[in-house]
């Protein structure tokens, strides 16, 4: 068996490769094509590395969470260069073969929303199977919360046994716990490491989302988006979101 293996067939590539299917005879659909579907290869791998340190957070393993958490921050590192491969295409490019999108978008991305229900950001979207999946339990920040709390660090219990699909709303009991983290951080060293992984992720994913913004912007301009949306208003707005909401606020108490 090891002896026929080749790259091609490890990888798949005959599937890997034809899997491309152009709707237009116009050069860059293809370009937007495959920045879309290595999107989803990322965000794919992006659940294979949160599942797992959710669940040694969840644990109580947090020094081994570290270094799946740190691998998710630079994919996304990965994922936010693409938008300049894709903003390479002019406003011109782009209108030859939009109408063929219909009415599909990025916005249906269920790994999306996954990953954001994962981190904590709840609420919004398409929900699909993965995303309504992840919402029924609890969070990456909901099991850091967990952490701290067990730690011995006054966490409410609204924050611990709250509705999981429902919005998060920020607590500043919990953020005077952090607090106290980030204020003694070598007698904290592990709850801190942690926290600052997690700002990691919620910083890769801001730059995200603001480059996500500028691409736009620059290709379609004030257009509304393809699947309904507002286009770039709507993405502006989400430019606020914080999967980690404290961890920001905190900064402010130090």
């Amino acid at each position: 068996m090891t002896e026929s293996m080749t790259y091609g067939r490890y990888l798949a590539l005959d599937r890997l490769l034809t899997a491309q299917h152009p709707l237009s005879d116009r050069h860059d659909e293809l370009l937007f094509i495959i920045i879309h579907q290595t999107k989803e290869l990322w965000l794919k791998q992006m659940i294979a590395e949160l599942l797992p340190a959710k669940a040694l957070v969840r644990e109580g393993r947090l020094i081994e969470a570290y270094k799946g958490l740190a691998r998710v921050s630079r994919i996304q590192a990965v994922m936010t260069l693409s938008w300049d491969v894709l903003a390479t295409m002019t406003p011109s490019d782009y209108t030859h073969f939009r109408e063929v999108l219909g009415p599909s978008s990025g916005f249906q991305s269920d790994q999306f929303r996954a990953v954001e229900t994962l981190l904590g950001v709840r609420g919004g979207g398409v929900p699909g199977p993965l995303t309504t999946e992840f919402a029924a339990q609890p969070s990456l920040w909901d099991d850091a919360n967990a952490a701290l709390a067990r730690a011995g660090f006054d966490v409410p219990a609204e924050a611990l046994t709250r509705n999981w699909p429902e919005k998060y709303e920020p607590s500043d009991a919990v953020r005077e716990a952090w607090t106290v983290v980030y204020r003694d951080p070598t007698t904290h060293w592990d709850l801190y490491q942690l926290a600052e992984k997690l700002v990691d992720i919620d910083d890769a994913l801001a730059t995200w989302r603001h480059k996500h913004v500028l691409t736009v912007s620059r290709v379609i301009g004030g257009k509304r988006g393809t699947g309904g949306t507002a286009g770039v208003p709507y993405l502006e707005s989400t430019l606020v979101k914080r999967a980690f909401p404290e961890l920001w606020s905190l900064r402010t108490d130090l």
